[in-house]
């Protein structure tokens, strides 16, 4: 037969293991839901830096393809061409190690293949660069660390590409 004390006693041991099993399994579920979010969360981030890098490319397939129209601003829709592809190589890398590819890898292909576009014209460039300062920065208020300073970087730099270069 069972004395008071040693009933008290097995009904603690019992409530123990009670409540650590509860809590080993919500600990478990709390590190699957915060899985599955991550994966999704990266996911969408890794869609939004490959939206920039495509429009990094396009305004650079722009910016060379509209000096058969303006030959006289030669020097800036180059310099414009080659930062937007560098801002395009930037977010490759980024994507890479998003993606699980490790820091600095720049071997990533482009995300869409680029096609060769017509001449558009320098206000078409400056309009393109503005609307993509603008994308850029509104997708660097949601980042955080290095992510946000890249596309805080990209942004100023379209924005004075787009006021500088192309007034």
């Amino acid at each position: 037969m069972l004395t008071p004390l040693s009933t008290t006693s097995h009904s603690r041991r019992s409530a123990l293991k009670i409540a650590g099993a509860a809590s080993i399994g919500a600990i478990a579920i709390a590190a699957t839901a915060c899985t599955d979010n991550g994966s999704a969360q990266a996911a969408v981030e890794v869609d939004q830096l490959t939206s920039q890098a495509d429009r990094a490319r396009a305004d650079a397939a722009a910016a060379t393809n509209s000096i058969a129209l303006a030959p006289e601003r030669v020097a800036a829709l180059t310099t414009i061409s080659a930062e937007r592809t560098a801002h395009a190589e930037a977010l490759d890398a980024e994507i890479a190690r998003a993606a699980g590819g490790g820091a600095g890898t720049t071997s990533t292909p482009p995300s869409s293949a680029t096609a060769p576009t017509a001449p558009t014209g320098v206000d078409s460039v400056r309009t393109s660069l503005t609307e993509s300062a603008r994308s850029a920065a509104d997708l660097a208020r949601t980042a955080s660390g290095y992510r946000a300073g890249l596309l805080g970087s990209i942004s100023a730099a379209c924005a004075t590409q787009a006021a500088v270069l192309l007034p």
